[in-house]
């Protein structure tokens, strides 16, 4: 089959069929003929089992543990409604602060913000979680890239430098102008490739697997 026939049976976007290959948690086989993705039905199947886990909002890690057989399904999905109790009891806990805002007509300008900020940290210390973990995931990923390339960067512009001092010092001893500026654009045009890339990262990092259940 083609990711589009997988795409109709399966109901999953085909950004997120390629997605999971990418995770590792797909391995589809390839036509002999021309190379192109083969996906047979055991394939379905297993991005079947994705869907049904990831609506429930089972981790991709403990699906891979699943899938290796490191853990059981029976220990993933123990583990996962601790996890899942535990936003539940958070959830509770945002509602009834939330309630508690309205009861005390509480309006934007004049909220007495140190007063329940100083509440909320008391409740983090006790185990409480208000903040969106997936959020700082992104940003932690996303400098992660911005360092890997600016380092790379940086080593590219100093072997530019590297050549033009060199020029500079010993011109007799210098390759014509042509070809001196042709070595310089290769630094260069890995640069431009490497801010490319970057871009096409960041969009990776904010869509990454699609969010909304209707579209896996």
């Amino acid at each position: 089959m083609r990711i589009q026939e997988v795409e109709q049976q399966v109901g999953i976007t085909k950004k997120n069929i390629r997605f999971y290959e990418k995770e590792g948690l797909l391995k589809p086989g390839r036509s002999l003929e021309n190379g192109y993705r083969d996906y047979r039905e055991e394939d379905v199947e297993t991005l079947k089992r994705i869907k049904l886990l990831r609506k429930l909002s089972v981790p991709l890690e403990e699906i891979r543990k699943v899938q290796s057989g490191a853990m059981t399904m029976e220990g993933v999905l123990k583990r996962h409604m601790v996890v899942l109790e535990e936003q539940s009891g958070n959830l509770v806990k945002m509602q009834a602060m939330c309630e508690r805002l309205v009861e005390k007509r509480e309006q934007y300008f004049q909220l007495d913000t140190d007063a329940w900020l100083k509440e909320m940290e008391e409740m983090e210390k006790e185990g409480m979680l208000f903040m969106d973990v997936k959020g700082q995931d992104k940003r932690q990923k996303k400098r992660g890239a911005l360092i890997a390339a600016a380092v790379f960067g940086i080593l590219m512009l100093a072997v530019d430098a590297l050549f033009l001092w060199a020029f500079l010092t010993e011109p007799q001893d210098a390759p014509p102008l042509a070809i001196f500026l042709m070595i310089l654009a290769v630094p260069a045009a890995f640069v431009v490739g490497l801010f490319m890339a970057l871009l096409q990262r960041m969009k990776e990092i904010d869509g990454g697997e699609e969010d909304a259940a209707i579209k896996y």
